[in-house]
């Protein structure tokens, strides 16, 4: 197993880096947890409990408001209005992007104080509510009516330029040949953006209840607790989306 994961010619991190190399090792543990429950194995056993597993540096990546505006224009100049709903839906979210694939008509609020989707996370099930700026709720009017024909409440709202639904593949290709409007040599990520509303919400003065509510994660170390007595609140994700924009203005101040 050290030689499957550290042998300086054929191991995991000579092949295939820290970042791949952490994955892999960590899908073998499920794996063995799952094999050890058919009982085909000692759950205490795994060998690469052993290893001394170098851990990945986390992503800080973020953009600013004025780059995403650019990314969205970018898509809607290259023939690629989906991504430009997608982007702009992702920056006021703070959906993954997995979640904004997902989205549909069902889930799908439009009211007089704004529109918003109620959706259910897809890594953890947890909800979540999000808010939209009102120059997103006009690009997405915009892009539902182009598409010509009435979408099921169940279909994916944000398409490709085939027709067909986002897929994760497509989704990045697409947004790669975007980002080109921010440089050339640009590495930042859609999933990016989700890190750039929380810098924001922070820098801002929000609680970490406010922007545990935005991104329905535990953010908040008393996340479990508040989920189980006290449901997701519209009240606690304006906060946060205030919070973003008070943020917003401080970091450009810094900046100057």
């Amino acid at each position: 197993m050290d030689q499957f994961y550290a042998d300086p010619k054929i191991g995991l991190l000579a092949r295939h880096g820290v970042r791949e190399a952490h994955r892999i090792i960590k899908v073998w543990r499920a794996f063995w947890r799952v094999a050890a429950a058919m009982q085909l194995c000692e759950r205490h056993a795994d060998p690469s409990l052993g290893i001394r597993r170098k851990t990945p540096t986390p992503r800080s990546a973020i953009w600013r408001e004025g780059e995403v505006d650019r990314l969205a224009k970018s898509a809607m100049r290259r023939g690629y209005p989906g991504l430009a709903c997608v982007i702009a839906v992702a920056w006021d979210t703070q959906f993954s992007p997995v979640d904004v694939r997902g989205l549909t008509l069902e889930r799908l609020e439009r009211r007089a104080s704004g529109w918003r989707f109620r959706v259910a996370r897809a890594k953890t099930k947890a909800a979540a509510i999000g808010t939209l700026s009102r120059r997103t709720e006009r690009l997405l009017d915009g892009y539902l009516k182009s598409l010509g024909a009435d979408l099921l409440p169940t279909a994916p709202i944000f398409r490709n330029r085939s027709g067909r639904p986002y897929s994760k593949d497509t989704l990045g290709d697409d947004f790669r040949d975007v980002r080109v409007a921010i440089a050339a040599d640009e590495s930042r990520t859609l999933a990016d953006l989700r890190r750039s509303g929380t810098v924001e919400a922070f820098a801002g003065g929000a609680s970490p209840s406010d922007v545990s509510a935005k991104m329905a994660n535990d953010i908040n170390t008393s996340a479990a607790l508040q989920r189980t007595y006290n449901p997701v609140e519209l009240t606690a994700v304006r906060q946060a989306d205030q919070a973003r924009r008070v943020g917003r203005a401080r970091m450009r101040e810094n900046e100057k």
